[in-house]
């Protein structure tokens, strides 16, 4: 049975820190693609980044990029996200999900077969 198990959410003020974790079972960890997606109230889920475990190539959005930084253990079947210089409108519930990948790393929703449940990350102003 394949399981994600998201966590490391919580409450940080603006500018701070948090690093989640999806903890992984059921699959072959590097045959896949791991991505963090995020849905704020009253908005579509986007992604946030990916990670191809098999040739490593990631994507981030616009939004995170030089803020967030993605990663992966193949030792612990994990994948982290990183997340620096917190601003209020990355609040949201992130969600962790996987899909068999082939070639670069995808980070749209529909490419994903398996989601964990969310955790909730809030910045305070």
């Amino acid at each position: 049975e394949v399981q994600l198990q998201a966590s490391g959410g919580g409450l940080v003020q603006a500018g701070g820190s948090l690093r989640l974790s999806c903890a992984t079972s059921g699959f072959t960890f590097d045959g896949y693609a791991i991505g963090w997606f995020r849905q704020a109230p009253g908005k579509e889920r986007e992604g946030v980044s990916c990670i191809n475990n098999s040739d490593r190539s990631t994507y981030y959005g616009d939004s995170v990029k030089g803020r967030f930084t993605i990663s992966s253990d193949s030792a612990k079947n994990t994948a982290y996200l990183q997340m620096n210089s917190l601003k209020p409108e990355d609040t949201a519930i992130y969600y962790c999900a996987a899909y068999y990948a082939l070639g670069y790393v995808r980070c749209t929703y529909d490419e994903y077969h398996y989601w964990g449940q969310g955790t909730q990350v809030t910045v305070s102003s």
